[in-house]
């Protein structure tokens, strides 16, 4: 542990109280201004699309001004797209909104790269255990994102316009903690030092798996948890208790992260992401057992905890794909593929809740946990190959 990486956790907070208050209200904002209930999650979509659209100048930014400034600037789109947001719902403009959540999709290409950050703030031997924690970091915002939401929605007298006021403060905040923080220099460009190109790195199988692995796992992750602010509307819920279940959601994607570290260096990634993999097929099992309060929390807390192993030992995995010169061109590969299953599933959960039901998204997540699933077990029977 060193300073620097315990203010990066707390950067890493900040950024995912912006994502859970963006995914607790944004959908609700949308069902109240789309023509059509179908476009609610609209604007939870152009967030992630977004994200995967600017990747490429992401990973651009931090290749020629490195990580420092390179975050600066995302927390400055942030601050910007927020009040953006806020005029749009004072306003009812749908359209408006969209696209506000599209520009602070530059923000979260941004802050995805926190975690690739954390583990050159260490020695090598600690990697695994940096990533862990940082991403442990997002228990500020299980905490504060729900309960911000639900404190400030009738703050401006506009049903979360006030919110989103709220979350432009965030990011000041943010930029305050970046301002003292240091990273190490950049290392030299690919193209300076013979690194290879990006079809090389993508078409090594362990590469192959950890991309999907994490883009799959989020997406199933964001395709219910978008969806469950909707579910819970259209099922007689109040708000408070949608926050409530995001935020025990949330709690259970990165609380395990002071420990998820150490159980990848003792029982190795593949068997943690495993697990991940068994409590999301937990998760979708409970979900379509009931619709009480109860079948909500334990589900998504579910979701959250395999989340977790999926994604921490994804981006654990990955590191072992790229060398140093080839961090940026890897990293935006994998974040651009993340944020493109992001995008559809986003939309995807709006459509189908709105439309088919809980029960059919629930039973729609499974063949993209199942693949998962398998591309794990394929990876590991070419290791033991390998090593036999």
């Amino acid at each position: 542990m060193n300073r620097n990486l315990w203010l990066l956790t707390l950067l890493q907070g900040l950024f995912f109280t912006n994502n859970v208050t963006f995914i607790a209200i944004n959908g609700l904002v949308g069902l109240s201004l789309a023509p059509y209930g179908w476009m609610a999650t609209l604007p939870v979509m152009g967030y992630v699309v977004g994200g995967a659209l600017f990747t490429g100048p992401v990973a651009w930014t931090q290749s020629r001004l490195g990580r420092k400034n390179s975050f600066v600037l995302g927390l400055v789109v942030a601050v910007a797209s927020a009040l953006l947001c806020a005029y749009a719902a004072y306003t009812r403009q749908f359209w408006l909104l969209c696209a506000a959540t599209l520009l602070a999709g530059y923000y979260s290409a941004n802050g995805q790269l926190y975690r690739f950050a954390s583990a050159e703030l260490v020695a090598p031997a600690y990697r695994e255990k940096a990533v862990s924690f940082v991403m442990a970091g997002g228990l500020i915002g299980a905490v504060a994102g729900p309960n911000l939401a639900t404190r400030t929605q009738a703050l401006a007298g506009v049903p979360f316009a006030g919110t989103y006021l709220a979350l432009a403060a965030v990011a000041v905040l943010a930029m305050g903690v970046l301002a003292v923080m240091r990273f190490p220099a950049p290392p030299a460009r690919a193209a300076a030092s013979g690194g290879r190109p990006l079809g090389e790195i993508a078409r090594q199988l362990v590469f192959i798996v950890a991309a999907g692995a994490a883009a799959l796992g989020y997406g199933v992750m964001n395709l219910l948890m978008a969806a469950t602010p909707l579910a819970m509307a259209q099922c007689g819920f109040a708000f408070s208790d949608a926050a409530f279940v995001l935020e025990w959601h949330v709690i259970g994607m990165f609380a395990p992260g002071f420990f998820t570290g150490h159980l990848i260096k003792r029982y190795g990634v593949l068997n943690v992401m495993g697990v991940g993999v068994l409590l999301n097929l937990a998760c979708i099992a409970l979900a379509l057992s009931g619709v009480a309060l109860a079948h909500f929390t334990v589900a998504l807390f579910l979701l959250g905890v395999g989340w977790n192993f999926l994604f921490t030992g994804a981006t654990t995995l990955s590191l072992s794909a790229y060398t140093a010169a080839e961090r940026d061109r890897a990293q935006g590969a994998m974040n651009f593929l993340m944020f493109a299953v992001m995008a559809v599933s986003s939309f995807s959960s709006g459509v189908l809740v709105t439309t088919q039901g809980w029960d059919w998204l629930n039973l729609g997540s499974l063949p993209p946990v199942l693949l998962v699933g398998a591309g794990l077990l394929w990876l590991l029977a070419r290791q033991r190959r390998a090593a036999a």
